[in-house]
């Protein structure tokens, strides 16, 4: 079997050397790296390969939970905390696995052969999110688990993204460019820099000024469609 990449994020040195300890006796587990919190995981991340994030949820300034909204692709992860509290959100964000210190060696087993079989079927790193499952996302007061399919427009504003759906308006710190990568292309379109829409959601295309489309959503929301998108569009479109 093709060795499964690991990063172990804790902030705790002890706990990250016993990990490791523990993991090494699975020869098909490589070890890429450890980090001792949110933002130095995140800069491991950005240049390295990582199939499954061994991950604490209580680290100084910024948590896991944090840490897992500002990424973009978001690799398997397996929580290791001293607090069993948090499963339940942990398992919202469709962790592998939650495993309470101190980590009992029979249930390290079970997570890592739990991983082992997921990583047999599927490159879960580069896997782009179907239209069916949900998108984890903290605004910085609450978090929120929002069905993909509910989402119908997405305007970048600044260095944040605001997420509309049903009724509501949701401000996160992502860029549009990071959330078009893991948005299926078959439901989602970019129809100039600064805005995405769902493509379920378009009630009315009309033609516009300098080759430009005009569209009318079903929320009754009207956009334009850039000049050189408007070209894509009617090629997926094939209006």
């Amino acid at each position: 079997m093709k060795h499964i990449h690991i990063l172990i994020v804790d902030d705790e040195r002890l706990a990250r050397k016993e990990l490791k300890r523990t993991l090494a006796g699975f020869t098909y587990l490589n070890i890429v790296g450890e980090a001792d919190s949110a933002d130095s995981a995140k800069t491991l991340l950005s240049r390295t390969k990582v199939d499954c994030i061994f991950l604490d949820i209580q680290m100084p300034d910024k948590s896991g939970f944090d840490l897992l909204e500002e990424l973009a692709i978001t690799p398997q992860i397996i929580f290791t905390t001293a607090y069993n509290e948090y499963a339940v959100r942990a398992f919202e964000v469709n962790a592998l696995d939650y495993l309470v210190k101190p980590i009992r060696e029979e249930r390290l087993e079970a997570a890592v052969l739990k991983l082992k079989n997921q990583i047999a079927t599927k490159d879960i790193a580069n896997k782009k999110l179907s239209i069916h499952q949900k998108i984890f996302v903290n605004d910085g007061k609450r978090y929120h688990f929002i069905p993909l399919a509910d989402i119908f427009y997405i305007k970048s504003i600044e260095n944040y993204a605001q997420l509309h759906f049903k009724n509501e308006r949701l401000l996160i710190k992502r860029s549009l460019n990071s959330l078009e990568e893991i948005l299926p292309d078959d439901t989602f379109f970019r129809i100039n820099r600064s805005e995405i829409v769902n493509l379920d959601f378009i009630k009315v295309v009309v033609p516009f000024e300098n080759n430009k489309l005009k569209i009318t959503l079903k929320t009754k929301n009207e956009l334009e469609i850039s000049t050189r998108r408007s070209v894509l569009f009617k090629k997926r479109t094939r209006i």
